[in-house]
């Protein structure tokens, strides 16, 4: 049995293995191919957070693969009443095929996989969103070809995309720059211990020049709502607009892991402009997902 609780869960092997497969699955799709893989499994999705493209991509790939999944938030469970996640995990884990887990601290879903009897998917914890990973990577690949040997610049906050980032950095085997304002670096444990090329900026300019793909996100991530204000401040010199972007390569590309505010750490011109992606980005959660679960979940897949 495997988790996927960060991408270096799997290896880098396994890791392109499913960003191609990925591909195959979204084909699959679009020529009207039914295949179902999981008929009549369970995915059970613990959303603690908030979510679009997560609980949409997760539940239409359970049933675009013969299956079904349970939406279970903490209103609705002992979870939200103080029952221990370890006796949480032996139950739910007891009755479907697969967890699926949306929440704040990464223990938890640590701690939820140490105790549970299927595998366990990260949905976003504040730590890392590997997902999200998968489906960036898969976009990248399909526009442009392997992103082995490519520049990535990470503008904005070092957050837990960026640290899912790193990892994918190393996992991938392309060269990341990362610009942050000072004091919302990745965690330093993050970048110690990974065996990627980085390089740490405070200006984004610096970070954007000649890269192949420039990446965003919100500047304040859920939970930090009430630091939004002290982040515009910090964040003002770091929105992805046309100037930034024609630092970087001629025929780079702008991905974010949406939603995005228009006006704030992205222009309205780079977002909906030719080089934004972020569409097919979105779409490709489902399939990245729809692959991810045919690993996890099915011996013998196609």
């Amino acid at each position: 049995m495997r988790h996927f609780l960060t991408l270096k869960d799997l290896s880098a092997s396994e890791l392109k293995q499913l960003i191609h497969r990925a591909i195959e699955l979204k084909a699959m799709h679009q020529a009207g191919e039914r295949y179902e893989p999981l008929k009549n499994k369970v995915l059970a999705m613990i959303f603690e957070k908030s979510s679009t493209r997560t609980r949409v991509s997760f539940e239409s790939a359970m049933l675009q693969f013969g299956g079904g999944s349970i939406f279970l938030s903490p209103d609705d469970t002992q979870l939200g009443r103080g029952e221990p996640i370890e006796d949480s995990a032996r139950v739910i884990s007891s009755m479907v095929d697969a967890v699926m887990i949306r929440t704040f601290e990464h223990s938890k879903v640590e701690r939820f996989a140490q105790y549970s009897s299927v595998p366990v998917i990260n949905a976003l914890t504040d730590d890392y969103h590997p997902c999200q990973l998968l489906a960036d990577i898969q976009t990248y690949y399909e526009q442009r070809g392997d992103i082995a040997g490519k520049t990535v610049a990470w503008i904005g906050d070092g957050n837990n995309m960026c640290h899912s980032y790193i990892n994918a950095a190393e996992l991938f085997g392309f060269k990341l720059n990362i610009a942050t304002p000072p004091g919302y670096e990745p965690k330093p444990e993050i970048v110690a211990e990974t065996k990627a090329e980085i390089a740490l900026f405070h200006q984004p300019e610096l970070a954007a020049r000649d890269a192949d793909l420039i990446v965003t996100d919100v500047w304040a991530s859920m939970g930090q709502e009430e630091e939004q204000r002290k982040r515009e401040q910090a964040f003002a010199a770091f929105q992805v607009n046309d100037s930034l972007m024609q630092l970087a390569a001629p025929d780079a590309l702008f991905m974010h892991c949406l939603p995005a505010h228009r006006g704030e750490e992205v222009s309205a011109s780079v977002i909906d402009g030719q080089q934004s992606v972020v569409w097919q980005e979105a779409e490709n959660r489902l399939h990245a997902q729809k692959a991810l679960l045919e690993f996890l979940c099915v011996d013998n897949p196609q």
